[in-house]
């Protein structure tokens, strides 16, 4: 039988929502808000950078950044990311949540604006400070990945801890529509100033010299969302959970919880005492015993998100690349430089519009419903039929009658990544590890998705380079095409699929149900077992 839950602990998984809930959510989500901006912003500029920085006298296409520069400037946020998501996760088990959190978040307003200011006397120079300080900006939002669904679940109520912390997450929906926004009015505004002929009709003056404030501008507004956030963010307690049991402070951990549940809560040292001495308590990461109790867990916490994002991030990244090939953006020589962040801004905004906050938000909604493990099965399986869909027909939507339909396919691949694997490979790490593993083991899964992420950066980049070299962007090899990579993403998916089937359900369970932190000695051989139950 089940020892009593801590009281603390209890009174939170049983607390009606309130306005601390709420609070936490808007503290922890501004920061998914610049995640998601700084990431994807990229996407809106780099068309530019090629054209301000690689211009060639003469060329019929206006400039583009060699393979090498491109996949460095697309990539090395994302390496950044899963070297802090590794570091950050293991500290926030280490030292606490709370005083890592802050950290991440000064990286991440300080870089934004630094990779704004990138400065050098040639395009070397300007490229390399950019890649230098996108890397600790990624650095910073790795960090942020584990910690805020960390302290959102460990803050939440067992009845809605799935919507809380995928209200978190879903705020990346707004940082990319937010990037597709900013970009539109920052691009517009200039174009609107600076007027510039299309590159077919004069190169050179295609691209007026103001351009090169519009990438910077863009960049560095990521830094305003995250600093509005820093002091209530340093004002937040650290959790309960990790109060108690982790630092095995009963007293603070009571203390802490009674002024934020506005009840007086009881500190029950004794009991802290003997759960923390138990063998449910005391295994390690390295140890038989989490490989027997959690080690296909953290294995189908670390597969999905890994094949979730090679896909989600290929899309994401060079979305610009696929309208171009069906014609959704004019080529890019009939455009000014300014006019074309415009273009692509337009096509990020209107998916993230129509797909991707929508899909976010109705996760939020139904999570605690239909549950995290339905949710993951039903989005990987949607993925992989519609990407089979867009790609085994490829020809019928490149043609103009059908290049709408193309694009509403796109969008619902967006639509059931959101409403499905993206969000939950976030949830449900962050509540089926023990509470002084939780963040380490969240942060090995989100590193594992942004190894995902770099694959499919980097890999699409090369694939999607048409078969026909006379079509390929300057300095690419030829690829496989749009189509076979779509092929490509449409089996990734399917394999997401397969491994959904490792993840165990834990809606409706305290953490502590999940994790057998208060099971009884005899019950521990029987805690695994006990949360498969799906």
């Amino acid at each position: 039988m089940a020892r009593e839950q801590l009281g603390v602990l209890g009174a939170l998984d049983a607390a009606k929502t309130q306005w601390y809930h709420f609070t936490a959510i808007v503290i922890a989500g501004m920061g998914f808000f610049t995640d998601a901006y700084d990431l994807f912003c990229i996407s809106i500029v780099t068309k530019l950078l090629g054209r301000i920085y690689y211009h060639v006298d003469g060329a019929p296409k206006p400039g583009t950044l060699p393979p090498n520069v491109a996949a460095a400037v697309n990539g090395v946020a994302l390496v950044g990311t899963l070297v802090g998501q590794l570091f950050f996760g293991w500290l926030g088990d280490k030292l606490g949540r709370k005083k890592v959190y802050g950290i991440t978040l000064l990286l991440m307003v300080v870089c934004s604006i630094a990779s704004g200011l990138s400065f050098g006397s040639n395009a070397k120079g300007v490229i390399s400070t950019l890649c230098f300080f996108r890397f600790w900006l990624g650095f910073g939002i790795g960090g942020d990945y584990p910690l805020s669904a960390t302290i959102m679940s460990e803050y939440a109520n067992k009845r809605t801890r799935g919507a809380f912390i995928a209200a978190v997450f879903a705020m990346q929906g707004f940082g990319i529509l937010g990037g597709g926004i900013v970009g539109l009015i920052v691009s517009a505004s200039f174009d609107h100033a600076f007027k510039a002929p299309p590159y077919s009709v004069n190169a050179a003056a295609s691209t007026v010299p103001q351009a090169d404030y519009v990438w910077r501008i863009i960049l560095m507004f990521g830094a305003l969302p995250a600093a509005l956030t820093y002091y209530w963010r340093m004002k937040m307690p650290e959790t309960a959970r990790f109060t108690a049991l982790v630092a095995k402070n009963a007293k603070q951990a009571a203390a802490d919880m009674s002024k934020v549940l506005n009840v007086d809560l009881e500190a029950e040292e004794d009991k802290v005492i003997k759960m923390s001495g138990s063998k449910a308590n005391s295994f390690g990461l390295f140890s038989k015993e989490f490989l027997k109790r959690h080690g296909l867990h953290l294995l189908g916490t670390t597969s999905t998100w890994f094949l979730l994002d090679i896909a989600f991030y290929s899309q994401n990244l060079f979305q610009k690349d696929i309208f171009s090939a069906i014609g959704w953006i004019p080529s890019a020589a009939s455009m000014n430089a300014i006019h074309e962040v415009y273009k692509i801004a337009r096509a990020q905004t209107l998916i993230a519009l129509c797909s991707t906050v929508p899909g976010y938000w109705l996760t939020v909604g139904l999570i605690d419903i239909i549950g995290r493990f339905s949710i993951q099965l039903l989005g990987f399986f949607f993925m992989t039929v519609f990407m089979f869909a867009l790609a085994i027909p490829y020809h019928h939507w490149t043609l103009e009658p059908n290049r709408i339909g193309f694009v509403i396919m796109y969008a619902l691949t967006f639509f059931f990544a959101n409403f499905g694997p993206n969000t939950t490979t976030f949830v449900v790490p962050a509540e089926i590890f023990p509470a002084r593993l939780r963040s380490t083991c969240h942060g090995i899964s989100a590193a594992a998705g942004k190894a995902g992420a770099i694959v499919g950066a980097f890999g699409f980049l090369y694939a999607a380079q048409s078969t026909d070299p006379a079509k390929t962007d300057a300095g690419y090899q030829t690829g496989i095409g749009v189509r076979y990579s779509l092929i490509m993403l449409g089996v990734i998916n399917f394999f997401g699929t397969l491994f959904t089937l490792l993840v165990p359900e834990p809606k409706g369970k305290s953490l502590e149900e999940l994790t057998g932190e208060n099971a009884d000695e005899n019950e521990v051989q029987n805690a695994t077992s006990r949360i498969f139950s799906i």
